[in-house]
């Protein structure tokens, strides 16, 4: 993964998605002094069959701001598109944009937008995914175009945003780059997804920390087996 870069934005659907991989690079990140901002297109409303979408997007969102605290992100926005129906096209574009002309990242991170999963090309991916990860790589050339969403560029607004330089896209079937993670970085990532205990809970009844170790630490080293033998995690890299 490039190294050269201060500042990404971190754009997926739904509180959870980033621990569900890219949180043990993020840890990375933050340690080293880079500064990494979470954008949730959604509240993660819908994603507790047993709670209420009003009390699932409270308990998820707070969640979510304790488990990106674990790995060093302190900047958690919400957008509240609706879950499980996200729509795309413009409207979410110009959102999108907006964020990014406000935070000027160098490195956007999204989750797989592809219509299956790394893992198995049979599991498919959910309708959220794909819609928000086409999004983010669209909007990292529209930030840039000042005759795109111009009346984001107002007097006391940001101007356009043309340095977005990399897109990492995360769980993707067709990774080319990986960030490696040391033992650290990789606790981090653990009590982060451990976090969304709400969540974890409903999914099943394994205890949260051990359903994390488990599946973060089998991730890692079966990307470690496919990128040099050093535990990591692995992204497709577009770059711009």
């Amino acid at each position: 993964m490039p190294t050269d870069w201060r500042r990404a934005l971190a754009v997926v659907a739904h509180p959870d998605d980033l621990e569900y991989g890219a949180a043990a690079a993020v840890a990375e990140w933050t340690d080293a002094g880079r500064e990494v901002a979470y954008l949730l297109v959604t509240r993660g409303e819908a994603g507790i069959d047993t709670m209420p979408p009003e009390e699932s997007a409270r308990v998820r969102a707070a969640e979510q701001c304790a488990s990106a605290a674990l790995v060093g992100v302190e900047s958690v926005t919400f957008l509240d598109h609706k879950d499980g129906v996200i729509e795309g096209g413009v409207g979410l574009r110009r959102d999108l944009t907006a964020a990014i002309r406000a935070h000027r990242p160098e490195l956007l991170i999204t989750l797989n937008h592809h219509d299956t999963w790394a893992w198995d090309g049979r599991v498919w991916n959910t309708p959220d995914h794909r819609v928000v990860g086409r999004a983010v790589l669209d909007a990292a050339a529209d930030a840039g175009n000042r005759w795109v969403f111009p009346e984001q560029l107002g007097q006391d607004g940001p101007g356009p945003w043309d340095g977005v330089r990399w897109v990492a896209v995360a769980g993707s079937p067709e990774a080319t780059h990986a960030q490696a993670v040391g033992e650290p970085a990789l606790e981090r990532a653990i009590a982060s997804l451990a976090e969304h205990r709400a969540y974890l809970t409903a999914l099943g009844d394994q205890e949260p920390v051990a359903y994390a170790r488990e599946l973060h630490t089998t991730m890692a080293d079966e990307a470690a087996a496919r990128f040099g033998g050093r535990r990591c995690v692995p992204f497709e890299l577009f770059t711009r």
